[in-house]
């Protein structure tokens, strides 16, 4: 890139100390790692902005398979009376679910929900597959988009749908539960440091910050 090049660029990204915000959003759109698409929150994720993702999936997923993690899919819609079964979780997602209500031309019997987590997919399968502790204990791995009508949106911080990875486990004891829940916390945390040079702090989130239906919440 000529220096006349870098000039424009730069000329085109609004100062920091201006707009924090916008700054950022510039940033992102001049580094060529994001489009906006037709939608609002949709965004097209360019190949310098997949790529970075491509790098993270592979160390991360490195890491979880370390730790004896094996990786599954579940299906992208919930029907609305298994998100039922789970009514505290279900109301901290509310008003962010997208609905699926037709299936071509013909109305559908059943509201589909389009996944914004997978927990209740989970433990709808849990409960069918395992059959003794003898199965136990089960650290599975879901690579997948979600989907969450957010109201404000930016690009890769707040988007409607976005990339994520999301463990779900089942243990014999609450007890092996809460030991295995931390240490995937220093995975994560290790994994921030280690490759991605971001510091952390851990810690336990308050009882407002909680995630919708957890007993307790690390971060």
């Amino acid at each position: 890139m000529s220096q006349n090049e870098s000039k424009k660029l730069v000329e085109g990204i609004t100062p920091r100390d201006q707009d924090f915000a916008q700054w950022y959003t510039d940033t992102v759109l001049k580094a060529g790692l994001i489009a906006y698409s037709n939608i609002k929150g949709f965004m097209v994720i360019k190949p310098a902005g997949y790529a970075l993702w491509e790098q993270i999936q592979a160390h991360l997923d490195a890491r979880f398979k370390e730790t004896g993690v094996e990786n599954v899919y579940m299906p992208m819609l919930i029907p609305e009376s298994l998100l039922q079964k789970e009514k505290d979780h279900v109301e901290g997602f509310a008003p962010e679910v997208a609905w699926v209500t037709h299936g071509g031309m013909e109305e559908l019997n059943e509201r589909l929900c389009v996944r914004p987590t997978s927990e209740t997919l989970f433990c709808d399968f849990y409960a069918q597959d395992v059959h003794s502790y003898k199965d136990l204990p089960r650290l599975y791995n879901q690579w997948c988009s979600v989907v969450r009508w957010e109201k404000e949106t930016r690009p890769f911080l707040r988007s409607r749908e976005f990339l994520w990875q999301e463990g779900h486990t089942i243990h014999e004891t609450a007890g092996e539960a809460e030991e295995r829940t931390k240490q995937m916390l220093q995975v994560y945390a290790d994994f921030c440091e280690q490759d991605l040079a971001l510091p952390t702090i851990k810690g336990q989130k308050t009882e407002k910050e909680k995630f919708a239906g957890a007993e307790h919440t690390y971060t």
